[in-house]
């Protein structure tokens, strides 16, 4: 999704050259399959970590001190991290922290491996900065990713004794395996990848696997969220801090119940908020619209959704919970604008594909420039 060659030169202090990506974006690739691209470009970004380009680049993209965040007793470089969703498998975590990200959210992975959803299955909406996809959760299974997770966390332990990015673990339900075997089905995710996840975030808000946002309701939620907490705990010898993954599309009463809910639990954070189902307001051709069909939506449509939802958990919450921001983030001052919303991380995948492999250090460095106005 993110095509670009990486040079050795050291990048301009203003970064002006960076902001030639949008316009190569749309001249070379925005006519490409957006999962063909997707692939080029992430392989291209394991291509320069591999060739030792992304540790000479990470100079220049590493976050400052000044914005060093904690989190459910974590230290994260940056509270701008990258959203689940572009690394599914676990094959690009240190690659992908070469850019600048303070976290990498991994996933999301099934118990299961499955191919996903027939192909097509990403489109761009270029006009409304947008993607609609229904992937349908495509991966390699847990027991295959485990081993990726445990390597990419020795690795940045290694190369930052200090604070290193952070990894963060999304799990979901296999697509084979029905809803009243759901537990059983997370807790072998659980089992296998909470030892290498600095957090675990279970994703019960996917529109792209049939019947799993029916696990949002609270009833469903609570032995879920109990279960896989209780099992990542036994399994890792430690504990790993759970969050919660959710809609856009819950409406605010079903918001408020899940964050009571979370509290009674006493789940460490919630993650607000996933792809929407909706459609409302958007500039693209209506025939692209519907060629794309069904899937989540996310990108820039989503910013003002997912900022309410951010501030109604933050009012039914009152700090006690980490509130985690996705959802339409483009630039800094998204970024700012949902931490002063009361959001202690944030993340971004969509703008990724629009912005390329300098957003984040981009992101990083008005930040920082900001806190030391």
């Amino acid at each position: 999704m993110l095509p670009f060659r990486f040079g050795l030169r050291r990048p301009r202090r203003k970064t002006r050259g960076m902001r030639v990506y949008p316009t190569f974006f749309k001249l070379a690739f925005s006519w490409m399959d957006a999962e063909r691209a997707h692939k080029i470009g992430f392989k291209g970004i394991r291509l320069a970590h591999s060739s030792g380009a992304g540790r000479i680049l990470q100079k220049f993209t590493a976050p400052s001190p000044s914005l060093q965040t904690n989190a459910f007793g974590l230290t994260f470089p940056s509270p701008f991290g990258l959203a689940a969703g572009f690394d599914k498998e676990g094959h690009g975590i240190e690659a992908l922290t070469e850019l600048g990200f303070g976290h990498v959210e991994v996933g999301t992975i099934t118990g299961q491996a499955q191919p996903g959803n027939p192909k097509p299955r990403l489109f761009r909406l270029v006009e409304d900065r947008a993607v609609i996809n229904r992937m349908g959760f495509n991966n390699d299974g847990a027991a295959t990713v485990e081993p990726r997770l445990k390597a990419a966390r020795a690795a940045l332990q290694r190369r930052h004794p200090g604070v290193r990015p952070v990894i963060g673990v999304n799990i979901g339900k296999s697509k084979v395996v029905e809803l009243e075997d759901a537990v059983a089905d997370y807790l072998v995710s659980a089992r296998s990848l909470a030892p290498a996840a600095d957090y675990l975030v279970v994703n019960v808000s996917s529109p792209n696997t049939p019947g799993l946002r029916l696990l949002q309701d609270v009833e469903s939620l609570r032995p879920l969220l109990a279960a896989v907490g209780e099992e990542a705990d036994r399994a890792a010898g430690r504990h790993v801090p759970l969050l919660v993954k959710i809609a856009p599309d819950l409406s605010d009463e079903d918001i408020d119940d899940v964050a009571r809910l979370a509290l009674d639990l006493g789940l460490d954070g919630i993650i607000a908020t996933n792809t929407t189902i909706g459609r409302s307001g958007l500039s693209s051709a209506p025939e692209s619209i519907e060629k794309a069909g069904a899937g989540g939506l996310s990108g820039a449509p989503l910013k003002q959704r997912s900022l309410e939802v951010l501030r109604r958990l933050r009012a039914a919450t009152g700090g006690a919970l980490t509130l985690v921001a996705v959802g339409g983030v483009e630039n800094a001052r998204d970024v700012q604008d949902r931490l002063d919303a009361g959001a202690t991380l944030v993340q971004g995948y969509t703008a990724f594909l629009y912005e390329g492999p300098f957003w984040a250090a981009r992101i990083n460095r008005q930040l920082a420039k900001n806190r030391r106005a």
